[in-house]
């Protein structure tokens, strides 16, 4: 201390340069000026430490910060370091107010800033440096404040309205503004403090300039989220792990004001004003439950930041039409919730068998274990199911939902994350699903339903001859064709639908609000056996009293599936007729068209899909996702092959005796076709198309993107004033019976204009309208093939000392050749046609 004393009375803005960190206790002896300095005890110490650290953070590389940090947290003691903690927290995650970036750990990637990201992730580890400051601060038990702001939505709307959130986090934290004060904010703990930005960072950050795509699995918050949930939510062991020092174990100290028990985790919305915190009495946990506050903190705080950003009062609001629009979660978001769902299956199924049944509640159960029986249904349930609502009510139709899909999935498979796990089978043969499963799947019934329901109107909705959409309704047709999942979950609808008979008491138990006051092992309801009670109190927790529920596998969406079955039919052949046409039109092109002397896309005209980017193998790799979710289905929902072929042929989705194609379903009025309801269900599908030509003048197309646009501008300026000047003559020439009268017609006339097929009146009419006579057309000059063409045979041509004037005339004379005998084809198929 005498050291950084006299470095304080020594100190010089702003340039001071050492070979070690100011800061050491050790850098010099002390001298009469530094003790001189301990007689100021008035002095800012921690003001000066946290004015360095602030220019080492502009001058220093950022691995040699990180370093310096590291000598600050072991060799300061907490007196000093609290100050200095609220800006090192915002300098990591970014200030609340955007003037501070962080160090972007949501795009920080070890493949492309490997030592910066080793340099970050150690830092922060549960057991770094980082979190030995929260702990050496916790011991002391400093506040830090939180702006209620920052809150989600549904949070942040019921604190300013002087209510109580529903969650334990927020006991005896809630402050109001002091005088001048501009809001209210929380009043947290170190561990509260850090975790509370760490979870605000994924959801309020914003990416850096020119950040690039990253792959969240190499991103350091992706690594860092693991490694919390990992530490704090253990699946060995009935405690948590102390914090590793240099000098052994040290546990981390419990918060000074007790935990709020477990009870209050769905107590009644009080009013702030009675239960403000310098008005509230304390809860008197038990000491025992201080092994768990870590993890109970952090669970917590993930769930508030992440999920709850929708309320049940809110999501019924946005089913409404012209509802505003809500917080919208990004790809990254979902993806690091599905992690902590997959952390939390395995936290929760780490339980012994004989501790995993509520029964087997007992005293002698450590507070871990109490805490995994009941993360998952008294945190987590109710916040995720409207979190995946509005997921699948708003997110865009394309290949991302894929992310929120396998978050659902996680969630509705925890024997994935069991210890005795088993293999994953192929196609839908798979081991069934344990009776162990059964209350899962009944206290979380409408997570399979009602979201299944939410994933059939999407499906419907989407292009299945894409690959990517093809292997979505693959994966949920997988999952939910397990052997016996179908059976739990009618059996869990079945409790649902019963009628209540003989027990008047059930509404009052399902609403009446739980205990206050006692400690988390007392706090534990108990278990209710009543299993239908259960899955009605789920239900109507989550959808309301009056909610309306429709049966997975009622006639409602059982029809839908048969719908669904349908479209994959469709889309199946779709697919094989786009990769028929794709090789037909490879194959028939003619070779000049590549050399530009054949008019190549005429009309302009393209119907592509995700099937011409990938090729052949897209064709068959949608056919087989397909091909087995049609296979899963029948087998989930025992649709027969009889239905499928009706219900086939009922919609008009054979093929022609040639197979090809029909046209839509129409109808002919007065004015051409007229689509049918059917023939515009076809062609939004793309079941079905009409063959649409270029039915204007050729030469007044619009510039493609492979020609020339000034080049093509000056050339028909230029065959403009030749065609008004020889008008008569070329006319004269073509009206002439002979071999010269053909080969002018050849050259002169649009081909194909009386063979093409007009399918309006309308287009009939203003084709009788506008007959065009002979003329000269050089656009074909304007494009980049025909120019690219003509300078690689020059090119060739100089190789076999070939002049560029002798080549021109040997490219004239080959072309005439080709002209003559194309005139002679031609004339003879007249002949033929007559």
């Amino acid at each position: 201390m005498t050291t950084f004393r006299r470095l304080v009375a020594e100190w010089r803005p702003p340039s001071l340069k050492l070979r070690v960190p100011w800061w050491s206790p050790k850098t010099a002896a002390p001298d009469p000026a530094r003790q001189a300095a301990m007689a100021f005890p008035h002095l800012q110490q921690p003001s000066f430490l946290l004015a360095s650290l602030k220019a080492d953070s502009i001058n220093k590389p950022f691995a040699q910060r990180c370093q310096d940090l590291v000598k600050v947290i072991e060799d300061f003691p907490a007196k000093e370091l609290h100050s200095v903690f609220p800006w090192l927290v915002e300098s990591i995650f970014g200030s609340l107010d955007g003037v501070l970036p962080g160090w972007s750990l949501r795009w920080l990637q070890g493949r492309v800033s490997p030592v910066e990201h080793s340099v970050a992730v150690e830092f922060l580890d549960p057991g770094g440096p980082m979190m030995k400051l929260v702990y050496k601060l916790q011991a002391e038990d400093y506040k830090f404040d939180f702006p209620v702001s920052y809150l989600p939505g549904p949070v942040k709307a019921s604190i300013q309205e002087r209510v109580l959130p529903d969650s334990p986090l927020y006991h005896n934290k809630v402050q109001l503004p002091p005088t001048g004060g501009l809001g209210l904010y929380l009043a947290l703990n170190p561990f509260e403090y850090y975790m509370f930005f760490f979870a605000w960072s994924l959801i309020a950050q914003k990416p850096p300039p020119g950040a690039l795509h990253v792959r969240t699995s190499d991103c350091a918050y992706f690594i860092l989220v693991d490694r919390y949930l990992a530490w704090f939510l253990p699946t060995e062991g009935s405690v948590l792990p102390p914090l590793s020092s240099p000098g052994g174990p040290s546990p981390s100290p419990a918060p000074r004001t007790p935990a709020m028990p477990f009870a209050s985790y769905g107590w009644h919305h009080t009013s702030l004003l009675k239960r403000h915190v310098s008005h509230q009495t304390s809860v008197n946990a038990d000491p025992a439950s201080h092994e768990i506050w870590r993890s109970e903190t952090l669970l917590q705080v993930f769930v508030e930041m992440w999920l709850h950003h929708y309320s049940l009062e809110m999501y019924q609001k946005m089913q409404a039409p012209h509802a505003k629009e809500a917080f919208m979660p990004t790809e990254e978001h979902v993806l690091v919730v599905r992690l902590l769902l997959k952390h939390l299956h395995a936290f929760s199924n780490s339980l012994r068998p004989e501790q995993a049944s509520p029964s087997a509640h007992s005293h002698a159960a450590s507070p871990l274990e109490e805490f995994k029986r009941a993360a998952v249904p008294r945190l987590v349930q109710q916040k995720l199911y409207l979190f995946l609502q509005h997921c699948f009510g708003h997110w865009p139709l394309d290949a991302s939902f894929r992310a929120v899909l396998e978050m659902w999935l996680s969630y509705l498979q925890p024997w994935r994350y069991a210890p005795e796990r088993q293999a994953p089978g192929s196609g839908c043969q798979a081991r069934g699903v344990s009776e162990r499963w059964a209350p899962f799947v009944q206290e979380n019934l409408l997570v399979y339903t009602k979201l299944f329901l939410g994933f059939l109107n999407r499906a419907l909705r989407t292009d299945l001859v894409s690959p990517k959409n093809a292997l979505m309704v693959f994966r949920v047709a997988k999952v939910f064709a397990q052997p016996n999942l179908a059976e739990m979950i009618q059996r869990g609808e079945q409790l649902f639908l019963e009628p209540e008979l003989g027990v008047p008491q059930r509404q009052h138990r399902l609403f009446a609000a739980p205990s206050f006051t006692g400690s988390f092992l007392s706090s534990w309801p108990p278990a209710v056996t009543d299993a239908s009670f259960k899955v009605k109190s789920h239900v109507y927790s989550l959808e309301g009293q009056d909610c309306k529920y429709t049966p997975m596998f009622g006639p409602e969406v059982r029809a839908l599936v048969l719908r669904l079955a349908q479209l994959i039919t469709r889309a199946k052949q779709t697919a094989k007729s786009l990769s028929d046409q794709s090789g037909e039109g490879a194959a028939g092109r003619p070779f000049l068209s590549w050399l530009g002397f054949y008019p190549a896309d005429s009309n302009g005209s393209y119907a592509g899909n995700d099937l011409d980017e990938m090729g052949q193998d897209s064709v068959r790799k949608t056919d087989e996702y397909l091909e087995k979710a049609l296979e899963c289905l029948c087998q989930a929902f025992r649709l027969s092959e009889a239905q499928l072929a009706q219900l086939t042929l009922a919609l008009g989705t054979t093929q022609d005796e040639n197979g090809k194609k029909q046209l839509p379903d129409c109808i002919v009025g007065e004015d051409g076709l007229i689509l049918t309801p059917l023939g515009r269900y076809q062609i939004v599908s793309g079941l079905r198309r009409f063959d649409v030509e270029y039915q204007g003048d050729w030469e007044l197309q619009p510039i493609r993107s492979y020609e020339i646009a000034s080049l093509v501008r000056a050339l028909f300026q230029l065959s403009s004033a030749i065609n008004r000047r020889f008008a008569g003559q070329m006319a004269a020439l073509c009206s002439r019976a002979d071999f010269l009268g053909s080969f002018c017609r050849y050259h002169l006339l649009e081909p194909g204009l009386s063979g093409r097929r007009l399918l309006s009146p309308v287009g009939r009419g203003h084709a009788a309208s506008r007959s065009r006579g002979p003329r000269l057309s050089l656009r074909f000059l304007g494009s980049y093939r025909t120019l690219l063409s003509l300078l690689l045979a020059f090119s060739v041509a100089s190789l076999f000392c070939v002049g560029p004037l002798l080549c021109a005339l040997l490219l004239v004379l080959g072309y005439i050749l080709y002209a003559v005998a194309m005139t002679l084809l031609t004339e003879r198929g007249k002949l033929h046609q007559l």
